[in-house]
């Protein structure tokens, strides 16, 4: 049940975020990803415990976050989908008792429609493109090569 809510928050969001046009910001889905991966680290500052373990976690996906907005929105999707499986394993993994019970699975129905979705995009062409530099070295890479 709590899964089913945090899949349909993250429903909620994504209509909103696309009546608003915030998915056409190439900066929006890894932004996302870095505050999602940063809440464990909030929980583990409250509870003062299992901080160095949470911080390197948010920093994997932070990098994640990262490759995909300098490479493919895929990549930030697979990412977000990444972190489902995370907050799945996370209460076996470290003991981290600023963390409510709640928050775990309704993270993962998040993340798994959130993931899904940003895949879907990425999929069909429609998500925001990768940054313009990389872009321009494609392009010119080409180029030298005719």
């Amino acid at each position: 049940m709590i899964v089913a809510l945090g899949a349909a928050l993250a429903a909620a969001l994504l209509a909103l975020v696309h009546w608003l046009g915030f998915h056409r910001d190439r900066s929006f889905f890894p932004t996302v990803l870095m505050v999602i991966a940063g809440y464990y680290v909030l929980f583990a500052f409250m509870a003062g415990q299992a901080i160095a373990f949470e911080l390197l976690a948010a920093a994997v996906f932070c990098a994640i976050a990262i490759a995909g907005y300098w490479r493919s929105a895929a990549i930030v999707g697979v990412g977000v989908l990444l972190h489902g499986v995370f907050d799945a394993v996370h209460p076996h993994m470290v003991v981290n008792a600023g963390v409510p019970a709640w928050w775990p699975p309704i993270c993962l129905g998040f993340d798994v429609v959130l993931g899904g979705w940003i895949l879907y995009l990425s999929w069909r062409g429609a998500a925001a493109p990768s940054h313009p530099d990389q872009r321009r070295k494609h392009h010119e890479a080409e180029v030298d090569r005719a």
